[in-house]
């Protein structure tokens, strides 16, 4: 059996807790014939939606694995076209990352960081400092000099190394209970209530450029357990300790998505730090009904869009991509289809709600775009240069509405941009159409220019165009 997801250690405790009082159906295999409203294949009918994310100033990111990544070409195509953000499942983790005390292994973590760097992607960093999967030499210290030094070595080891490339860190994870009363881990036990403070003072010291969050599960709608929390935050932001962001996990049960969901994302939002959804997915009782697939969708929907209508939320992470590999029937037997992609890649219903809520574009399989791409230096100068870019509709119906990308030289920024909206993920460059020039009409084209600054990168040899998500020549 592969290695268990950053979550299984308390898994089975949500679930029961969060399930009616009857004993659990057993596992039964995933009826695609419920599945009815996939899309065949791996593709859907809209934009990356990293893409889309990117328009709004956010990120759509999911927990990656590397071993699936290099034996499943399918689950590697969708993880390079959809995301705009990477989280480590399991290999960024104290066990997984200092496996002895004081020998750092870093493969599985290096990896991640080669992925993500590779297809333009930012890193969420998971976790410095969790109870559950904590090795065994740390879980036995009993004093508390010496925990406190082994977990401060612990996220220097790792932060440290990774110091200016990380985007955000989940420093502490998971160290409330239901009830808003601390966890009683070993960390919590040994150190006392001043661990997490020092945990986040550490992590600053170690990587400044680095958000550093908090991220914890059952804190999705507003209850004694997100109190608690929103407490903690509130105290460190009167004291100066420093905390930039948190992590809502999202793991729901479908139909059960909490009313005040947006309410308690804003609340944390005004103390000052920003907010994400750090592990979304929503799991149903097999076999999946197709009024709970909806429900599962407008729920997915919902989330997505909650965090789309409030300014500091970053984004939004899905937990996996397809139910082939999700971590719910481990925990949960009987019960999954919780992701946006089914265990063949075929799509449910929820991926066009999540593609609907970010206001993501139809690409141009849909419509018979044919389309070409010019793109020419103008000036050119020491430190930088304009280039010229024609969009022709080489098609038969109209292009409306336009997302063009291309890949900038390594280095290189955009500095300003004429007739378009335009934004940077890494080298990966966006521009969208204005009101004036939405529409591209068979046999016409519409042109935009930019300055782009070289940064020692004399290059001006732009690659991988792309409209609204299908390469263009």
């Amino acid at each position: 059996m592969r290695k268990r997801t950053a979550l299984v250690a308390f898994a089975a405790t949500l679930t029961l807790l969060a399930q009616p009082a009857q004993a659990l159906p057993q596992e039964a295999p995933l009826a695609q014939a419920s599945l009815a409203a996939a899309t065949p294949g791996i593709g859907h009918d809209y934009e990356p939606l990293r893409d889309a994310a990117a328009r709004s100033g956010k990120t759509f990111g999911f927990a990656y694995a590397p071993h699936i990544a290099n034996s499943d070409a399918k689950y590697k195509a969708i993880a390079q076209r959809e995301f705009s953000m990477v989280t480590a499942e399991n290999n960024m983790k104290w066990d997984a990352t200092e496996p002895r005390r004081g020998q750092f292994t870093f493969n599985g973590a290096d990896e991640i960081m080669s992925f993500a760097a590779a297809n333009n992607q930012k890193v969420y960093g998971h976790a410095l400092v969790w109870h559950a999967q904590m090795p065994a030499w740390a879980k036995s210290i009993t004093n508390r000099d010496d925990m406190r030094k082994a977990m401060n070595d612990h996220i220097k080891g790792v932060a440290g190394r990774y110091k200016g490339k990380i985007e955000a860190w989940d420093v502490v994870n998971e160290a409330f209970e239901w009830d808003g009363s601390r966890r009683p881990s070993e960390l919590q036990k040994v150190m006392g209530n001043s661990w997490i403070e020092e945990a986040f003072r550490t992590a600053r010291a170690a990587d400044p450029n680095a958000k550093l969050c908090y991220n914890d599960y059952s804190t999705d709608g507003i209850n004694s357990k997100s109190t608690a929390v929103y407490n903690m935050v509130k105290d460190f932001k009167a004291r100066g300790v420093p905390i930039d962001c948190v992590g809502f996990q999202t793991h729901l049960i479908v139909g059960q998505l909490p009313a005040s969901n947006k309410q308690n994302l804003q609340r944390f939002a005004d103390l000052g730090v920003d907010v994400r959804i750090t592990e979304l997915d929503i799991r149903i009782q097999l076999p999946a009904s197709q009024q709970a697939l909806q429900t599962h969708a407008t729920e997915y929907g919902q989330v997505v869009k909650n965090c789309w209508e409030i300014s500091r939320c970053t984004g939004v992470t899905i937990w996996g991509i397809s139910d082939k590999y999700s971590w719910i029937p481990q925990v949960s037997p009987g019960w999954n289809a919780a992701l946006p992609w089914n265990d063949n890649y075929s799509t449910k219903p929820a991926l066009a709600s999540v593609a609907n809520a970010m206001g993501a574009k139809k690409n141009g399989s849909s419509t018979g775009l044919v389309c070409g791409i010019s793109a020419k230096v103008g000036a050119n100068w020491s430190t930088g240069y304009t280039t010229d870019i024609v969009i022709a509709n080489k098609g038969t119906t109209p292009i409306d509405g336009w997302t063009l990308q291309t890949t900038l030289p390594d280095g290189q920024k955009l500095a300003t941009g004429w007739s378009g909206q335009f934004t940077q993920n890494g080298q990966r460059l966006s521009v969208s159409n204005t009101s004036f020039n939405k529409t591209i009409k068979p046999g016409e084209s519409v042109s935009f220019n930019f300055n782009t600054t070289k940064n020692g990168n004399s290059s001006t040899a732009l690659r991988n165009f792309t409209v609204n998500g299908q390469q263009c020549t």
